[in-house]
């Protein structure tokens, strides 16, 4: 478990990189939600972070070639992308924002708590 920055330090509708013990990771502020995903595209060697993030959709966009992953499963919904990205868990506690690895049996994050 790593708390990575204050709620209020995230911008709501964007997406911010974060090195997690060595992982870069993507981190979505969606009004008081928050969803955590490998930053790094699956078709191109790209940082999501500084693609656009549908916040209707849950989804964010590569800023490469357009390719757009859900931020509660990872998997592309646009091509050229077929590959999902890693999703991790992410929540609020106390106004930080913590970001966990995902287990196997987990339900997908999002929630403020």
């Amino acid at each position: 478990m790593s708390a990575v920055c204050n709620l209020d330090d995230l911008a709501d509708g964007s997406a911010t990189k974060f090195d997690i013990n060595g992982i870069a990771v993507s981190v979505v502020r969606i009004g008081d939600d928050v969803y955590a995903l490998a930053d790094v595209c699956s078709h191109a060697n790209v940082s999501l972070a500084e693609g656009e993030v549908w916040c209707d959709e849950l989804e964010l966009e590569c800023p490469k070639h357009g390719s757009a992953f859900s931020l509660l499963t990872g998997e592309p919904s646009t091509l050229p992308a077929t590959t999902p990205v890693d999703v991790y868990d992410a929540s609020v506690i106390n106004g930080q924002v913590v970001v966990t690895q995902r287990t196997i049996d987990a339900a997908p994050a999002g929630s403020a708590s």
